[in-house]
This record gives C-alpha cells, sequence and structure tokens, in this order.
C-alpha cells in the first residue's frame, strides 16, 4: 500500500543531490556526478557516474523491495541494489501496486484570495472572456482541411485582415479524421464535442464551419437544432454545395469579410481573474519535472483557484499509479470514484489494444532520469497543486465549474492540449525538462523549463525558467507567483514564446477511438 503523504513543494537548495522525503531510499543527482566521488547524502562513493535528474540509492534495498520516491513507491528492485549504485530501468520494475484511494477524505477547500485581480480579455455574449480574437476556419472532415488552409492563405495574401486592427488572425483547424467511423460510438460522440467546443471557444470571436458534404461528420448535425454562438458569429457551408474549390474559397473569403465586421468591434476590457481556465501540460518529462517546474505550476494552479478560476489536469494515462492523491482530494466521494472510472476505463483500453499502461515513460524521459509510470505520475500529479478536486469530464466536455477539475485523455501531448482547448481553456501551461516545442491555436501556450542547461539551450522556446529553483535555491512559491504574474500578462495580449515563432498549425489534435471503417 502507498504512503499517505502527498509530493510536497519545498525549496532546493544547492547540492549534489537532494532527497525529496525523509522516506525515501533513493536521492536525485542534481548534476553530472563522477564515478568515485561521495555526493552529499550518500554514505559511500558512486560506484558509476550519474546523470543530472537521476536516482542513486542511499540504503541496501533488496529485490522485490519498493523503491521510494517522494514517500511514494515508484516500483520495485528487481535486483538487489547497494547504496551508491545507479537506480533505473536495469534495476527497477513497475511490480505490483495497490492504493488506498480514500475518497473525499483530504478536500479541504483553500483560502479565498478576494484582491480584485483583473486582465484585459475579450467578452463575448454567452459570458466567457477570451484571452485572443482570433477567427476560425473550422472543419467537419479532413477532405475539407485543405480547402479551409485555402481560404486561410488567401485571407493573408490579400490582406484582408489589414482594415480590422483588433483581430490576431485566421486559424485554419484541421484534422484527419471525420468519416470512415461509425456515426453511433465513443470515437464519434468524442469528435462531435471537440468540434463544437472549439465552435464556441471564447478565443474566436467567430467561426467559418466547412465540409465536404458527404462525410459522417455533417455540418447539418453540429449547427441543426441549437445556437452554437449565442453572438451569431458562425457561417457555415459545403463544398459539394457551394460547387467545388474555387467557388468555395470565393465564398468563404466573402464570409470571412463579414466575419471579421463583428470580430473587430471586440476590444480588450477588463475581466476577472475567475474568467481564467488553465490547461496544464506537461511532456518530455525528466527527472526534475516532479521537483521544479510541476510543483510551481501547482502552486501557480493553487493560486487561480483562491482567486476564482480554473485549472484542468489531465493526461488520464500519466496519472495512472498516483490517482490515489487525487481520489483524497475529490469534492465528494461520487467525484473521485468518476476518476477511478476512467482508469479502469483506460486498462481495458490499453489491453484490449495491446498496450499496456506503463508503456511510459518514453526514451527521452528515461533519458531525463524517469523510470516507472509510478515515478512519472506522482511527478506530473504535482502541478495540479493541493486544491479540491471538483469533478472528473470526458475529453472536450465543456467545463461548467471553478477550481481544480480533471479532463480525462491519453498523454498524448497535443491531443490532451486539444481536449483540453475544446472543454474551454483560454491559456496553455506547458512543463517540459527535455525540451518540447509546440503551440496551440487559439490558445497561448507558456512553456516551462524544469532545468537550467536546456533553458539555456532552448531559450527561444521556452518563457519561463523554473531550473533556479535547483541551481539558484528560488522558492517553489516565489517561482509560482511570477508564473501566475506570467499568466495574467500573457492573457491581457503579451505573446509567448511559440506565439512569436507561429506554432499552431498542426497541433490540433482530435482523440481518435474507434474502428476506421
Amino acid at each position: 500500500m502507498q504512503a499517505d503523504s502527498t509530493p510536497k513543494a519545498q525549496k532546493v537548495t544547492h547540492r549534489d543531490t537532494v532527497k525529496l522525503n525523509p522516506v525515501d531510499n533513493v536521492v536525485i543527482a542534481l548534476r553530472e556526478l563522477e564515478v568515485g566521488t561521495q555526493p552529499f547524502g550518500l554514505s559511500v562513493p558512486l560506484v558509476a557516474s550519474i546523470a543530472r535528474g537521476h536516482k542513486i540509492a542511499v540504503a541496501p534495498i533488496a529485490a522485490g523491495e519498493n523503491v521510494i520516491r517522494y514517500g511514494q513507491i515508484i516500483g520495485q528492485a528487481k535486483t538487489e541494489i547497494a547504496p551508491g549504485e545507479h537506480v533505473h530501468v536495469h534495476n527497477l520494475g513497475m511490480g505490483a501496486h495497490q492504493q488506498d484511494y480514500a475518497h473525499a477524505t483530504a478536500n479541504a477547500a483553500l483560502p479565498a484570495i478576494n484582491e480584485g485581480r483583473v486582465f484585459q480579455g475579450y467578452h463575448r455574449a454567452d459570458g466567457k472572456v477570451g484571452t485572443r480574437n482570433y477567427i476560425g476556419i473550422l472543419t467537419t472532415v479532413n477532405c475539407s482541411g485543405s480547402v479551409a488552409r485555402f481560404i486561410a492563405e488567401a485571407a493573408e495574401k490579400t490582406g484582408l485582415l489589414d482594415a480590422y486592427p483588433n483581430i490576431d488572425g485566421v486559424v485554419p483547424i484541421v484534422h484527419g479524421t471525420g468519416c470512415g467511423m461509425s456515426a453511433k460510438d465513443d470515437g464519434y460522440a468524442t469528435l462531435f464535442r471537440t468540434l463544437a467546443g472549439y465552435a464556441q471557444h471564447p478565443n474566436f470571436a467567430g467561426i467559418l464551419l466547412i465540409g465536404l458534404g458527404c462525410e459522417v461528420m455533417q455540418v447539418a448535425d453540429l449547427v441543426g437544432g441549437r445556437p452554437i454562438r449565442k453572438d451569431g458569429a458562425l457561417r457555415y457551408m459545403t463544398i459539394q454545395t457551394e460547387g467545388g474549390t474555387r467557388r468555395t474559397i470565393e465564398r468563404g473569403m466573402e464570409e470571412l469579410r463579414g466575419i471579421a465586421e463583428l470580430a473587430n468591434q471586440v476590444t480588450r476590457e477588463p475581466a476577472p481573474v475567475s474568467a481564467m481556465t488553465v490547461g496544464m501540460q506537461c511532456g518530455g518529462s525528466d527527472g526534475y519535472s516532479g521537483i521544479t517546474a510541476n510543483p510551481a505550476l501547482g502552486y501557480a494552479s493553487d493560486l487561480l483557484v483562491r482567486h476564482g478560476g480554473t485549472t484542468i489536469l489531465s493526461e488520464t494515462s500519466e496519472v495512472y499509479g498516483a490517482e490515489h492523491l487525487l481520489t483524497r482530494r475529490a469534492e465528494t466521494a461520487d467525484v473521485g470514484k468518476k476518476l477511478i472510472d476512467r482508469i479502469r476505463w483506460w486498462e481495458a483500453y490499453t489491453e484490449r489494444n495491446g498496450g499496456e499502461m506503463d508503456n511510459n515513460p518514453s526514451p527521452g524521459n528515461k533519458r531525463g532520469g524517469l523510470t516507472t509510470i509510478l515515478e512519472k505520475s506522482l511527478g506530473a500529479v504535482a502541478k495540479g497543486g493541493t486544491a479540491p478536486l471538483r469533478d472528473v469530464y470526458q475529453f472536450g466536455e465543456i467545463i461548467d465549474k471553478n477550481g481544480f477539475v480533471f479532463m480525462d485523455s491519453p498523454g498524448f501531448d497535443p491531443c490532451s492540449v486539444t481536449g483540453q482547448v475544446a472543454s474551454g481553456a483560454n491559456l496553455i501551461v506547458f512543463t517540459t525538462g527535455r525540451g518540447s516545442v509546440s503551440g496551440y491555436q487559439p490558445t497561448p501556450c507558456i512553456k516551462l523549463a524544469t532545468n537550467s542547461e536546456m533553458y539555456a539551450r532552448m531559450a527561444e522556446d521556452m518563457d519561463l525558467n523554473c531550473g533556479d529553483i535547483v541551481t539558484d535555491g528560488i522558492s517553489i512559491e516565489a517561482k509560482g507567483e511570477e508564473l501566475f504574474e506570467m499568466l495574467i500578462r500573457v492573457a491581457s495580449g503579451e505573446h509567448t514564446k511559440s506565439e512569436e515563432l507561429g506554432f499552431g498549425g498542426v497541433e490540433f489534435v482530435p482523440w481518435q477511438i474507434g474502428a476506421v471503417m
């Protein structure tokens, strides 16, 4: 059974190693360590060189004995491990694990902060607030993807937006599905939620919806019988009805001008911080992720929740093994059980598709020091801070509660972010130790580096260095407050590095579930 303690954010001083919890039987190397040296916290010299972010045994560990990090089980020793030995894939395995879910037993509300903090955002007719003011060209099917891009390119070439200074740009949202699928299964329902979520996203001032005409995901089904946008800034067409590519482009340009007239009338105005919804992601993680950037994001998440805002944790396959830390924080036992229902679904889903829940960490994660999914998940959950878990949502389901919530998704980053944006995230924060590069129009993405070495190497892609928590002794709390202030600035219009580089054209990845026929 796992220990009850939750990984705690803490100040890490500049040493050779760090022990994250008094009961841990490993320490983490904070720099490259040479064989024969005896770093801080060890009673014997190293028997091999240890890379930064990797684990070192500090006590004898018998074969089959639990290896403990964060005060939690991260796996079992495959062989005897002596003090000073490297602990990694060669001698640490997943093993059986059991958790006590203890639903809703540690869900005390955080004290509210009533400072009246605001950001400058775009107020929409449905009461939501955008952090950007884009026009979207949304496609129902892969067959209309090229035409959507043609229209966006024509808008840029002709300078269509030159007369509309309040509009951030035209974003084609294209994908590789929408047909060759059942119209009755989970895959269809998931894609429908995703497209509907993007169609009403507050970072879009208006939407042009384009289909081919004969696909499974029909335009009429998306728009029929209900208003997708209360502001009326939705136009739609099919290529077959318009008479082909050229005529669809011409008609599309006409519709864009009409949408632009409406979109340009909206300007930034003060909005409460409670209108911010932040999707939290980690990708290309390393041994520092659970020590620096993830707990700093967790602290910022708590700050936003205390101001009345919303944060979304996802990547269900990457909280596996740490879900008991979330069920304890569930607002009610039913909320905790909803999360476990999704865990059980994932176990069955991976089994029937010939996969394993421990197919993580990736090769890059392992080079960065992570060994098992249990270890990776414990670090990933730190992004969620300490606030009560208010609810659990399906992929792309509209978030209707403020506070800290969970949205079911794969661990595949662009897919998971796609779901969070469809659910209403108007900001994304992405922590990375190896150096992930991506962006997610229409939602700006803030990149956090977990270590100073990678930040120095990829500073043009990273927005904030959290490695100084280790190198300079900056506290988790101070870094979380720095990130919170950055969230407000970016929500108010400050560009992120991924926006400056032009990312966002290929990162719309709906979750494809079910048979392709």
